[in-house]
């Protein structure tokens, strides 16, 4: 048998963390002298040390660890671990896709003005209406027209803050007449629902965003490129995409000051 501090050296450890051991119990001396203290170590207590810091080097916990080698659940504990760990490498590998992004931008190989991130959207009480727009100036007057008719059949209705109203696209493509929309707002409670128009409890969402500063008539390129960071990062469609208008023709005279922020639901990739 060895001494500790031969032991340690053999098994590559410190004594601090052969006495830690011993006080967990996770790896006892084979023989304590009774006389003067001093710990004992043999071949057995090497191998069970080798599984002690392999276990260690996977990321167990001392706990996990004494339940995995006391013949516990170790396949739960380990299952749980494996998973905290894609986890993290999805983790790695979503900042790493993010720092190639600013990096490009650095080279003049991407355009500075898009930021995508990933955000999470609060369930919300919203009325909606499905329509089709002739085409995309005709909003002006539509979207108008939407929240003056819930105003006159809902009286004293507030809209949620933040504001949040956004136009969802129904047709699954690029479309310049005829464009199928279903218009949103948030607000604080239900209303009565009309013919058109419906209350509902819009569920919460994780979405990819950009914002998108100028016309309406620039919007396809945010589009363009929102839709390749997704495409080349460790997320996916979920759902059909939104336009959220925070500033436009109500607050800026100008229209290079509208500011439009896109969403497109995602989730993780499947690995």
């Amino acid at each position: 048998m060895y001494r500790i501090g031969l032991f340690s050296r053999i098994g590559k450890t410190t004594i601090r963390t052969l006495r830690f051991y011993d006080r967990t119990g996770l790896l006892r001396p084979g023989y304590v002298d009774p006389h003067n203290g001093y710990r004992y170590y043999g071949s057995e207590q090497l191998i069970l040390l080798q599984q002690i810091q392999s276990l260690r080097q996977a990321g167990l916990a001392v706990d996990e660890i004494r339940q995995v080698l006391s013949g516990g659940p170790s396949q739960k504990v380990l299952e749980e671990r494996s998973r905290q760990l894609r986890e993290e490498i999805r983790t790695l590998e979503d900042q790493l896709g993010r720092i190639a992004h600013f990096l490009s931008i650095a080279k003049g190989e991407m355009n500075m003005d898009y930021n995508p991130v990933i955000r999470e959207i609060p369930e919300c009480i919203v009325y909606s209406t499905r329509l089709v727009a002739p085409d995309y100036d005709s909003y002006f007057q539509l979207i108008p027209e939407i929240g003056a008719k819930v105003t006159r059949e809902n009286p004293g209705l507030q809209c949620a803050e933040p504001e949040y109203c956004f136009i969802e696209y129904l047709d699954g493509e690029y479309r310049e007449k005829d464009i199928h929309i279903e218009f949103n707002e948030a607000v604080t409670a239900y209303g009565k629902d009309s013919e058109s128009i419906r209350f509902r409890t819009l569920p919460a969402a994780t979405v990819a965003s950009v914002l998108h500063k100028g016309p309406y008539s620039t919007l396809g390129e945010a589009y363009a490129y929102l839709f390749r960071w997704i495409g080349e990062s460790d997320w996916e469609m979920t759902g059909n995409p939104r336009e959220s208008y925070i500033d436009g023709i109500w607050n800026q005279e100008d229209e290079s000051g509208w500011l439009t922020e896109l969403q497109v639901p995602v989730r993780k990739k499947t690995k």
